[in-house]
């Protein structure tokens, strides 16, 4: 798949005129500030001064919020764009997402978190307990609800929309990595803090650019939802593995 999409007729190029490019460009413009903007304003001190960030029914209408955002950006790809849910690099089922969900996952807990906490350490930068006794403040099953909820709705924005839609735009796969990785560790800046964002924006770069290699969005879905029961659900059961 190419970035740029050239329209050729009867063996030539066909330039677009300036107005055809920005009808082209505009609901992808759009879509990234839905999916960015909803998710900045969903962790931003003004909603989190609407109440109690860590009761139940904020922790509830959060993960409703986005599942909302989610299908509003869903809307923007089919009806204004025209164009399938295959452009976000989401494949049928097939076993070799299966199997690279598995790799994946096996490099995130054994090679890439070992490599960020090393960072972090270095940097003299706080871990993951602020993070992780919030979550924990919820009963299991909305924890599992906001793993799934992550793994389905963080990957299709942040991953699936916004790596090809930044690419598109820029033509550039490095920039798309960049600067998704950028807003993506950002977002997790007010709940878990600065040690876990760097951790985040590091692992980030290396899984985004996983997903550019293979472009398979359910890949990318299945393992983040298996990476964050590990950390959120399971291994809180046995350890305090945050602290």
């Amino acid at each position: 798949m190419s970035w740029s999409h050239p329209i050729y007729r009867s063996g030539k190029l066909i330039v677009d005129s300036d107005n055809n490019q920005r009808e082209r460009k505009a609901p992808a413009i759009v879509g990234l500030l839905v999916a960015w903007g909803g998710a900045i304003l969903l962790v931003s001190p003004v909603a989190r001064s609407l109440g109690n960030s860590s009761s139940l029914v904020a922790g509830v209408l959060g993960q409703v919020a986005l599942w909302l955002l989610c299908a509003v950006v869903l809307c923007i790809v089919v009806c204004w764009e025209k164009k399938p849910l295959a452009s976000l690099w989401l494949k049928p089922f097939q076993w070799r997402s299966l199997v690279w969900a598995g790799v994946l996952m096996t490099g995130s807990i054994t090679l890439f978190f070992p490599m960020t906490e090393w960072a972090r350490r270095k940097l003299g930068l706080p871990g993951y307990t602020p993070g992780m006794e919030t979550a924990l403040a919820f009963p299991m099953w909305l924890r599992i609800v906001a793993v799934l909820t992550a793994g389905v709705v963080v990957e299709t924005l942040f991953r699936g929309y916004a790596v090809t839609r930044l690419a598109q735009l820029s033509r550039s796969p490095l920039l798309a990595i960049s600067l998704s990785s950028v807003v993506f560790a950002a977002l997790h800046f007010p709940v878990w803090g600065a040690g876990p964002s760097v951790a985040f924006f590091i692992g980030g770069l290396a899984t985004t650019a996983f997903f550019v290699w293979r472009r398979d969005l359910l890949a990318m879905i299945l393992a983040h939802v298996a990476i964050d029961m590990w950390g959120l659900v399971i291994t809180p059961a046995f350890s305090q593995w945050w602290k």
